[in-house]
């Protein structure tokens, strides 16, 4: 093994990958920076993360070969930065990439000046001429030529590409208030795009656009429309019966190459099982599948099980590789099923997951779901109850054998934007499925990252190896804020909403551009970069400045402190011209907007927290979605009351609920049916 570079004193689980390659690496910081500038050479930035395949395939192929080391080291300064680690690093140098290449993904290469601007730039690079893709040792060679003999070119590519990226930050609020319509429109649009046959939207590869199905529920729930909720139940039911879906273990993948769901990206990422969970729950809300519940009790328990620190904290992601091959940890041979598997159990278990000798993925078997029980078990000659529990106990064996093989690598690093996702997710499904001990888990990686990533007065970003680092971005704070929401309607433990008030005034004090209005991606005493980012639309995560318009708005429902509004109006004029333009990529800006619009559905229940008679009243809520709600939950007598819950008594010494809409509220009733009732 070669002797260990800078990165060995790191403590990011990709950078640490990295720790013993022949690269001379640096991670991100003004040491690199300042030798660069000493030795006059350009900087070779590398960005990537601990689950990404082609990271992996880059490393074995150019990073661990001395010959293209020792070139790496002789032209440029190398640095190594973790995405994961610093978003805003890398939000900046893909954009630069997207410009000059018109795509972007990881890993990312990107070469930069002494001073840190990009001048060219691309993804993966082959270590020879490849697939009409230049080798890795010649795009150093002409790079670092170009750098040394052609300054003009490179300082005028500089220049229009820091430009561009400037220009790409550029948002205008709108002088007209927000159009209420827009939703609606792009729902419409969105329709357009649904896969018919598979679910999802378009063709390979398939992502799961989570919150874009989120938005044709709200207008189901607004409209009735069969069609919104056939399109999300189908992409749903293609999603659980397909590879991206871990049949045996629970859980998703990252996204599928192919249409149908079969064939993922096999690494699991912490943000798609916390965000894809909340869609099932939502649509078994609406529709009482209990298909879908299933879903979500498995890939939380998954979680659970798997990505759990001792101290409550959730890990990144696990990787898409092990033992140095894709997926290996999850494929199926038939003979590795007969090993396991009753011998009666194994042509139905097989049939029904789909697992033969030709294979479905090079040669072996990625499990999904082909047939319906009924339909497998009538090609059996069994029943419907025989097979499901047939089908129950292999899965359970066949989970077990996999247990002893070696697994993908787990990132263990502590993100808090991705943590707070799944908090509230926990939260949710533990008030909607009755089910204590996930918001239970909620609590307590809740109070890990108050406790554990924070300084004395500030929110961190992520913590790993027993230290928490760098100062918490934008969308640290709105999600967890937005989680803490949750945890309080979840709870009605004001503790909850104490902390997201506090979260909600750091993005004022940290964040605000006085300015020009929204917020920025970075706190106002951040590292300062060639730009700095503030957006409005989604990514591979929500956008943390629609969130923070979520938050503001749901703490202006409880408080009814007015500023807080204005505020989130604030964002929505910032984007509503982008928005407009590409909905697809604004859908929880969408969200935020629908609530501005169509203000909260305002439940609020008084009665001791411990009486059968109020329990009953909030397994009623539970049992029906709610968009744009807000939950309140005052005990009799309580000293401080939110202000959505002032002058709402227990009536006669009774469990008692209040349901108000647009500033009208219901009268008080006392059983779950009367309160059904008024949320029909």
């Amino acid at each position: 093994m070669a002797r260990a570079n800078r990165l060995a004193n790191e403590t990011s689980p990709y950078l640490l990958q990295h720790a013993h390659n022949p690269v001379d690496w640096y991670p991100w910081g003004e040491e690199a920076f300042a030798r660069a500038r000493a030795e006059a050479k350009p900087v070779l930035l590398s960005i990537g993360y601990s689950a990404c395949h082609w990271c992996h395939v880059m490393e074995r192929e150019s990073f661990e070969n001395p010959q293209i080391a020792s070139l790496m080291n002789e032209r440029f300064v190398n640095i190594k930065v973790d995405r994961e680690e610093r978003p805003d690093v890398d939000d900046v140098y893909m954009r630069a990439v997207q410009l000059m290449t018109g795509r972007g993904g990881w890993p990312l290469t990107v070469f930069l000046t002494p001073d840190g601007r990009p001048f060219h730039g691309g993804t993966y690079f082959p270590p020879v001429d490849r697939h009409g893709m230049p080798g890795f040792p010649h795009v150093l060679e002409v790079i670092s030529r170009a750098f040394h003999d052609q300054p003009e070119n490179v300082a005028k590519a500089v220049s229009q590409l820091v430009a561009g990226v400037q220009r790409s930050e550029e948002a205008a609020a709108a002088d007209v208030a927000p159009d209420p319509t827009l939703p609606r429109q792009a729902a419409e649009g969105l329709l357009r795009h649904v896969d018919t046959r598979h679910g999802g939207l378009g063709g390979a590869p398939k992502f799961p656009h989570t919150r874009a199905f989120q938005l044709l529920l709200r207008q189901w729930h607004a409209t009735r429309r069969q069609d919104l909720l056939d399109a999300v139940s189908l992409t749903c039911r293609r999603m659980a019966d397909g590879g991206i879906y871990d049949q045996i273990g629970g859980g998703f993948h990252r996204y599928s190459v192919d249409s149908r769901w079969l064939v993922p990206h096999f690494e699991k990422m912490l943000y798609d099982n916390a965000e894809i969970p909340r869609l099932f729950l939502e649509l078994f809300q609406a529709t009482g599948d209990p298909a879908h519940r299933r879903v979500v009790e498995e890939t939380l328990d998954y979680l659970l099980r798997e990505m759990r620190h001792p101290e409550g904290g959730f890990y990144s992601a696990t990787d898409a590789d092990s033992e140095g091959e894709e997926g290996k940890f999850f494929v199926w041979t038939p003979a590795e099923v007969a090993a396991v598997v009753e011998p009666r159990d194994v042509d139905l278990v097989c049939r029904y997951w789909d697992i033969s000798d030709e294979g479905n993925f090079e040669g072996k078997n990625i499990a999904h779901v082909t047939l319906s029980v009924e339909q497998v078990a009538k090609l059996f000659r069994r029943s419907p109850d025989d097979a499901a529990a047939a089908l129950a106990e292999a899965r359970r064996r066949l989970f077990e054998a996999r247990s002893h093989r070696v697994p993908p690598a787990c990132d263990d690093k502590i993100l808090t934007s991705w943590n707070a996702l799944l908090i509230a997710t926990l939260a949710e499904a533990g008030r909607v499925l009755d089910e204590p001990r996930y918001v239970a888990a909620a609590a307590a990686a809740a109070d890990f990252l108050w406790n554990g990533v924070r300084t004395a007065d500030r929110l961190l970003h992520s913590w790993a190896k027993g230290r928490a680092r760098q100062i918490a971005f934008l969308d640290d704070h709105a999600f967890f804020a937005s989680a803490l929401i949750d945890l309080y309607e979840a709870t009605g433990d004001g503790r909850h909403l104490e902390r997201a008030r506090e979260l909600a005034q750091a993005l004022e004090t940290w964040f605000h551009d006085a300015a020009g209005g929204g917020y920025f991606y970075t706190a106002h005493d951040a590292e300062t970069l060639i730009v700095r980012s503030k957006s409005g639309a989604d990514g591979s995560i929500p956008s943390g400045s629609a969130v923070a318009a979520l938050v503001l708005l749901r703490l202006h429902a409880i408080t009814g402190e007015e500023g807080l509004r204005s505020r989130a109006e604030e964002v929505l004029r910032l984007y509503q011209g982008a928005a407009a333009e590409n909905p697809f990529g604004y859908p929880t800006w969408l969200e935020a907007l629908e609530r501005w619009a169509e203000g909260a559905t305002e439940v609020v229940v008084v009665g001791a927290s411990d009486s059968p008679e109020t329990r009953a009243l909030w397994r009623a809520v539970a049992a029906r979605g709610i968009p744009h709600r807000t939950l309140v939950h005052v005990e009799p007598g309580a000293s401080e009351v939110p202000a959505v819950a002032r002058d709402r008594p227990a009536i006669e010494g009774r469990a008692t609920a209040y349901v108000c809409r647009n500033f009208t509220c219901s009268r008080p009733v006392h059983t779950p049916e009367e309160l059904r009732g008024l949320l029909e």
